[in-house]
């Protein structure tokens, strides 16, 4: 990414809206973490009952603890943030289960 963003976007007459997460694949990256959130915010449905908790996918029955390193988790956090609406929040841990799912789904099970 270059240096200094603003100043190429203001030589091009453009205007830096929002900045994208760096996801590592550049475009292609930006636009798989897009997919990955949109398919994790269809897959959220609130809980049943008189006090339903944050909203969650009903197919995950197992929590695990995943250990990871602080920037990992931090990464993650920013992430959960980004992908959260005023009506749904969206867990860091909700965004590092939705990211396992969509990278296995590319990997043959044999």
């Amino acid at each position: 990414m270059a240096k200094n963003i603003d100043k190429i976007a203001t030589g091009l007459g453009a205007k830096l809206i929002v900045q994208v997460p760096d996801t590592g694949g550049g475009a292609f990256g930006a636009a798989q973490l897009a997919k990955v959130v949109e398919l994790m915010q269809a897959r959220l449905v609130p809980s049943q009952g008189l006090r339903p908790g944050r909203p969650t996918d009903p197919n995950w029955v197992q929590h695990p603890k995943v250990p990871m390193s602080n920037a990992t988790k931090q990464r993650l956090a920013r992430l959960a943030e980004q992908s959260s609406t005023a009506g749904r929040k969206v867990s860091p841990m909700q965004i590092a289960a939705q990211i396992l799912e969509a990278a296995l789904v590319g990997i043959p099970e044999r």
